[in-house]
């Protein structure tokens, strides 16, 4: 837990750069887009490539960005095509019609491991599987993994233990930042009596929810209950999820905490839950609002600026120590081809990554990616304290199950915690119905 302990307590401070690292392309850090390729692409000829992510608005348009350059260096032709949440969905869908993308971005490990029992998934060539190794850790190796072969490239990580916050907000109030869940709390009341709603949630987005709990479950039951739990080895009726609910409960059953209150916040998507809390100049709709560092493509589209109006603090402690929670979407090939394989290669080195790391919005698992490339101080901070967690981290809960249990919107694990956060006193029935679901989608 060293290394989670170097991300906690560097997000702290919202300043300063990294040092140069030549391996990644020359003195600039890719500041001005000139730095020299660090990879071969192969001439593709005008081939035909289909790729599919959940990514929309900024963030779809920074992705574009990267594909744009594999367009520009190999000759190939990629259509975006957005999947919505439901990508497990989406994929069934397109392979049962014979027409399944050529390339996909997966959320879920649960989804990645699915999919490759299937028999979906192509493996890693070998450009991409030495470009793999060459810039990635051995635990991002292992999540792309599937029962020791290859399959997928963690293109884009994330820290999803961070509460984002409008500073003048807090300064009218007279609030500094919190370190523990009690101080938390007493911040949203001051807040709230400044007459601005403090804490924004985007409930109708169910994978929010999720967030909130694994975060709360993580620093308040340690992390070896979190794993058991992840890997449904203990029930989600076990003692440890009633106290974190009941915890959760405690934000989530004052409505006058919430932005709309609980009504409000089961109609607001996680768009709306972040801009809502940057927009309106001296008069905010919202003081804070829990999300990963990818918030930061959402508040570039206000005129919040990250790291003076826009500010970032480690999630609060519940237990011992603030949780550190992370997420990655993984690129995966669902047909063989050269031009398949060329984007996975790609998408592993730092050439790609660069480009959204300048673009702001994004972290990269990529340990050999210059931490100058970063648009900001604040992203700067947080990408150089999860390449120093090195492979000690844990990984999304939700994400790690199987998609109809922790993916799915309007089912399992997100629909049973809209549930709860309608009624967050009925803690007993939401375990009752977290616990039947995921048995169903365990099959234990």
């Amino acid at each position: 837990m060293a290394g989670v302990a170097v991300l906690a307590l560097a997000l702290g401070a919202c300043g300063g750069g990294g040092a140069k690292d030549t391996k990644d392309g020359g003195g600039d850090g890719g500041k001005d887009g000139g730095a020299a390729p660090t990879v071969r692409l192969p001439a593709l000829g005008g081939q035909k490539l289909q790729v599919t992510a959940v990514w929309t608005g900024a963030e779809r348009e920074n992705f574009v960005k990267v594909l744009d350059e594999f367009e520009r260096r190999t000759g190939a032709k990629v259509d975006f095509v957005p999947s919505g949440d439901d990508m497990a969905g989406f994929i069934g869908s397109k392979i049962a019609g014979g027409g399944p993308p050529d390339v996909a971005m997966l959320q879920q490990v649960g989804v990645l491991n699915e999919f490759a029992e299937k028999g979906w998934l192509k493996p890693l060539g070998p450009s991409a599987k030495a470009q793999l190794a060459k810039d990635y850790s051995k635990g991002w190796q292992d999540l792309g993994a599937h029962k020791g072969t290859e399959y997928g490239v963690y293109f884009k990580a994330s820290n999803k233990s961070l509460v984002w916050y409008n500073a003048k907000a807090f300064e009218s109030a007279g609030v500094g930042e919190p370190k523990t869940w009690k101080d938390f709390l007493k911040a949203a009341q001051t807040v709230s009596d400044s007459g601005v709603e403090p804490v924004s949630v985007g409930g109708a987005d169910g994978w929010t929810l999720t967030d909130w709990f694994e975060n709360v479950y993580l620093s308040q039951a340690g992390p070896e209950k979190y794993d058991r739990l992840a890997r449904h080895e203990i029930a989600w009726t076990d003692p440890s999820v009633r106290q974190a609910l009941t915890t959760l409960g405690e934000l989530f059953g004052r409505k006058d905490l919430l932005v709309g209150g609980n009504a409000g916040a089961l109609q607001t998507d996680f768009p709306t839950s972040v801009t809502q809390t940057f927009s309106g100049g001296d008069s905010p709709k919202a003081a804070m609002v829990s999300s990963a560092d990818f918030a930061a493509a959402n508040i570039s589209q206000t005129k919040a600026k990250v790291g003076t109006d826009a500010k970032v603090f480690p999630f609060p402690a519940v237990g011992a120590k603030s949780p550190v929670v992370t997420g990655g979407d993984v690129a995966v090939a669902l047909k063989d081809g050269k031009a398949a394989q060329a984007l996975l290669t790609f998408l592993a080195s730092t050439d790609a990554a660069r480009i959204w790391a300048q673009a702001g919005g994004f972290i990269s698992p990529n340990k050999e990616l210059d931490q100058a490339a970063y648009a900001d101080g604040v992203m700067r901070k947080i990408a150089k304290a999860l390449i120093g967690a090195g492979d000690d981290f844990r990984f999304d809960m939700s994400d790690q199950a199987p998609a109809s249990f922790g993916g799915k919107p309007g089912q399992g694990e997100w629909k049973d915690l809209q549930d709860f956060l309608k009624n967050p006193k009925d803690v007993a029935r939401t375990q009752a119905r977290l616990e039947k679901d995921a048995v169903r989608s365990f099959g234990r």
